[in-house]
C-alpha cells in the first residue's frame, strides 16, 4: 500500500478531533511538483530559494502543530495514568477490608474498560508520531529527488530532537498499562495454565470489537508494516517493531470477523 493511502486510511480510524493533526502529505507533493516544474534552479536561484524557503516554512510549522499536539496528549496521559492507578488501589484496598466481592468485580470492570482505552489512545499516539515522522522523511525525499536540493538530511536531523518524536514517556506508560492489564485486570490464576493468547482472547471478548480497541489494532499492524517495508530505507528509518501486544492482536483477529486494515 502507498504511504498516501495508508495515511489517509490511518487518518479515517482515528478519533474525529485528531484528524486535523497530521500531516498534509497530499497538498506538500503538489507543492514539490510546482515548484520543480516552475522553477529551474540553475536558471532562476533567487527564485528557487525563496521557494525552497517558502516549503521549509511549511514544513515547520507542521512540526510546531505536532509538538503541540503531541505533548497536550503526553500531559493528559501522565494525569490520566495517575488517576488510574488511585482507582485501583482504592478498590483493592476496599475489597481487602471487607468489601463485597460483587462490588469489587463491578468496579474492577469499569476500570478494565477505562484501562483498555487510555492503553489504545496512547498506542494510537505512538502510531500518530510515527506515521508523521515517516510522512516528513518521504516528503523530504521527494522534495530532493525533484528538485535537486539538499534538504532532507539536516531537516530531519532537526526532526530527531523534537517532542512529537520522542516518544520514551508515552511507551513507558504503555507498558505499565500492559503490566496493570496482565498482573492486576487480569491475573491469571495460580491453577489455570492461561498463554497470553487466551488472556488476549478473554480480553476481546469482554471488549467491544469496534471502537477504540479496533482501531489501536489497527495502528499497531500500521506501525509494523511502516517500519519492516519503507520505500525510504536508510540510517534515518525508523527500527523494526517488535509488538509485545502481539498476542492481543493474534486474539483480536481470532474474535474478529471484519478483517482489519
Amino acid at each position: 500500500m502507498k504511504f498516501g493511502k495508508r495515511l489517509k486510511q490511518q487518518i479515517e480510524e482515528t478519533f474525529p478531533t485528531w484528524r486535523d493533526q497530521f500531516l498534509c502529505y497530499k497538498e506538500l507533493k503538489k507543492l514539490i511538483k510546482l515548484i520543480s516544474s516552475a522553477l529551474p534552479i540553475a536558471a532562476e536561484p533567487t527564485k528557487y530559494g525563496k521557494a525552497e524557503a517558502e516549503f521549509v516554512y511549511m514544513l515547520n510549522n507542521k512540526i510546531d502543530k505536532f509538538n503541540t499536539f503531541y505533548m497536550e496528549q503526553e500531559e493528559d496521559f501522565i494525569i490520566r495514568h495517575k488517576e488510574l492507578q488511585q482507582r485501583i488501589k482504592r478498590v483493592m484496598d476496599k475489597w481487602s477490608s471487607n468489601g463485597s466481592r460483587t462490588e469489587y468485580n463491578d468496579e474492577m470492570a469499569k476500570i478494565r474498560k477505562d484501562v483498555v482505552d487510555f492503553h489504545g489512545e496512547m498506542v494510537l499516539l505512538e502510531n500518530y508520531s510515527n506515521i508523521n515522522f515517516t510522512g516528513l522523511a518521504k516528503i523530504l525525499k521527494k522534495y530532493d529527488k525533484r528538485t535537486g536540493g539538499l534538504l532532507r538530511l539536516p531537516f530531519i536531523q532537526k526532526v530527531l530532537k523534537q517532542p512529537f518524536f520522542t516518544t520514551d514517556l508515552v511507551s513507558n506508560l504503555v507498558k505499565e498499562c500492559e503490566n496493570t492489564i496482565d498482573e492486576v485486570l487480569f491475573p491469571i490464576e495460580e491453577d489455570k495454565e492461561e498463554t497470553k493468547e487466551q488472556k488476549g482472547a478473554i480480553m476481546v471478548a469482554r471488549e467491544p470489537v469496534k471502537g477504540i480497541f479496533r482501531n489501536t489494532v489497527a495502528a499497531l499492524l500500521t506501525m509494523e508494516e511502516i517500519r519492516r517495508v519503507s520505500s525510504t530505507k536508510d540510517h534515518f528509518s525508523l527500527p523494526p517493531l517488535n509488538l509485545s501486544h502481539s498476542h492481543l492482536i493474534h486474539s483480536f483477529q481470532l474474535n474478529s470477523p471484519i478483517p482489519i486494515l
